[in-house]
């Protein structure tokens, strides 16, 4: 028996985007049909320390993730991936800074790819942390992107990831801003991966048709969006447990009225209802859940183990 160490280089080189998104998908609907066991994840120091847990049991296989976060170093995210199965001797070992931004990517590029409108191409990502290279990369792999707005308050961090996305969007216009309210106001598609306490924009800044991902906030005292968009918009999430645990938003506009349970549809049912009538908002909403991680850590296992 042995145990293969796959670090973040390695992760990138071996799992593309797009593969990352279809692998994620399939999890989704699993998880609808309930083939996961899977916890909800233990947050220990308000959210500093997490550990996650999913066991599929199609394939007798499991995955568990700790990781630590602090966003004031780099990288913010760090901690292990470890992957077992009993059909296979060996495990795997996976760095969890590199697969928890791409599984997040992914599950942004599921979403997207379902409720975007199909000629959507102009994306406004407010947010240029650890998680904002592969939000830009999944919703690229879905909706090629014909204009790209990085928002940030800091410009130089604004300008650097736009510079650093360049070689991966030919083609496409790129601009900064640090106007978050202006920036969406064009925007067909909308990334918000940032850690604040308040919404980062009015809905009456959004276009009428507008597709909005929101995945920067996890513990409940933070939020992204306005209870107005909540309230005039399809809302689909990852996961009902993990959202009522730990999505600011969600649980403010519950408590606000402007959301009930009955509003909220989990991905991977809305995955089997493509065709169900939406409104011109749409936003997802993730908190992330054990099984992206479990998705991306077979795509590894069955690349690296034999």
């Amino acid at each position: 028996m042995q145990t293969i160490t796959v670090g973040p280089a390695r992760i990138r080189e071996a799992v593309t985007m797009r593969e990352a998104i279809d692998a994620v998908r399939a999890g989704f609907r699993d998880l609808a049909a309930g083939e996961f066991e899977m916890p909800t994840r233990t947050a220990l120091r308000d959210g500093q320390f997490l550990v996650m847990s999913a066991h599929h049991r199609a394939t007798a296989s499991a995955m568990i993730k700790t990781l630590s976060l602090n966003f004031a170093r780099t990288p913010a995210i760090t901690g292990t991936v470890v992957w077992t199965e009993t059909g296979r001797v060996d495990g795997l070992v996976a760095d969890a800074g590199a697969v928890t931004t791409l599984r997040t990517g992914a599950a942004v590029g599921v979403a997207t790819d379902l409720l975007a409108p199909a000629d959507a191409g102009c994306l406004t990502l407010i947010g240029a942390g650890a998680q904002a290279p592969d939000q830009v990369r999944a919703v690229h792999a879905v909706r090629p992107l014909r204009e790209l707005t990085v928002v940030a308050t800091d410009p130089r961090r604004a300008e650097k990831l736009a510079e650093a996305l360049a070689p991966e969007l030919p083609g496409t216009q790129l601009r900064t801003a640090t106007d978050a309210e202006a920036a969406v106001a064009e925007a067909d598609i909308v990334c918000c991966a940032t850690n604040t306490s308040d919404p980062l924009f009015s809905a009456s800044a959004l276009p009428a048709r507008v597709h909005v991902n929101a995945i920067g906030s996890f513990r409940p005292t933070m939020r992204e969006l306005p209870d107005e968009l909540l309230a005039h918009s399809t809302v689909v999430i990852d996961e009902l447990d993990a959202i009522l645990a730990e999505s600011g938003e969600i649980l403010h506009a519950l408590e606000a009225g402007a959301l009930t349970r009955h509003d909220l549809t989990e991905l991977g049912t809305a995955l089997t209802t493509p065709d169900a009538p939406r409104s011109e908002r749409t936003v997802f909403k993730s908190v992330g859940v054990a099984m992206q991680d479990w998705a991306i850590a077979r795509l590894l296992a069955d690349k690296f183990l034999a």
